[in-house]
């Protein structure tokens, strides 16, 4: 392969990772797109659409990895982790720092890692603190990958990301199935990311790596959950639902855990460091676009699998 051509191999083709694909395609359509899945059906409809798609999962590394990863050039990490971190990390990271072609990787974590701050607020600096499984199995996951590069200069960056929607994904799907209500739970905020914003990081990244930086992805408004539902009726022009106290509401402990952790994101690093203007700044802006985006593509988002990323 010629220094020229360039490689994006994904591990987990989830919302993000084809999010990224796309993109890049788009800009330069001599980029080839490679990466992983657990579905068959997934890689087979993927593999007719000219993306290089192998099987890999939790159990299941990839078969013949240097066939698979030859020529990369750029590394997605975007698979969940587990109790024992990364399954990429653990089964291919020595692989990896075998291929001298590799010029960035690129971990997708969480802002979960931080934990619950009372509402504070938290940059790239503060001290993890993760208060969930999610939150410590994406802490986990960094920790394995800064230490490769620590000890082989394998080029990884860590992308926290806030809550991520877009498309397809975001509360207007809620709002349309009738699963939304408005939850009150005073003080509390979190912030979100649009994943048009999420992409223009990466790439950003992509063109000024700086191997072991950590970067949040979040927009500008941390904001209450009710006020995001109150915003998507108000574009579907739907009634809006009542508060509900948090005390009152019955809901299953994945849920109710999303409100236990409160904090809001500093994502100035990203500003300052890779020169990213947010296009949505925030959830307002940001779901007036995804409905736009819907009305005119009724693009099916579905068949994707949901990337379990802090919120992708």
């Amino acid at each position: 392969m010629s220094e020229a051509r360039k490689k994006l191999f994904c591990f987990g083709y989830g919302y993000v990772a084809q999010a990224l694909a796309e993109t890049l395609k788009k800009s330069d359509p001599s980029w080839q797109i490679a990466g992983t899945t657990r579905d068959l059906e997934k890689l087979r409809a993927l593999r007719a659409q000219g993306i290089q798609m192998f099987l890999f999962d939790d159990d299941h590394p990839l078969d013949d990895p240097f066939m698979a990863l030859d020529g990369t050039t750029h590394v997605l990490m975007s698979v969940p982790p587990t109790d024992n971190g990364d399954p990429a990390f653990t089964f291919h990271a020595e692989d990896m720092e075998q291929i001298d072609t590799i010029k960035w990787a690129g971990l997708l974590s969480s802002t979960s890692v931080y934990g619950d701050r009372d509402g504070g607020w938290v940059d790239e600096d503060s001290e993890q603190r993760p208060t969930n499984k999610r939150g410590s199995r994406r802490a986990l996951a960094e920790a394995q990958w800064l230490t490769a590069y620590a000890s082989s200069r394998l080029p990884v960056h860590v992308f926290r990301l806030a809550g991520i929607y877009g498309p397809g994904r975001s509360a207007l799907d809620a709002v349309r199935a009738g699963h939304s209500r408005r939850i009150d739970k005073p003080g509390h905020a979190f912030n979100r990311v649009h994943i048009d914003d999420i992409v223009q990081t990466l790439i950003a990244s992509m063109g000024q790596p700086n191997p072991g930086r950590s970067y949040n992805v979040a927009d500008d408004l941390p904001a209450p959950s009710h006020a995001l539902i109150a915003r998507a009726c108000e574009i579907l022009g739907l009634p809006v639902p009542p508060l509900i106290s948090f005390d009152e509401v019955d809901q299953a402990p994945i849920a109710r855990s999303f409100y236990l952790d409160n904090k809001r994101v500093k994502n100035d690093r990203i500003k300052n460091e890779l020169g990213v203007k947010l296009i949505y700044p925030d959830f307002s802006t940001g779901l007036e676009a995804c409905d736009e985006a819907e009305r005119e593509h009724r693009m099916p988002m579905e068949f994707f699998r949901r990337h379990d990323g802090g919120g992708a």
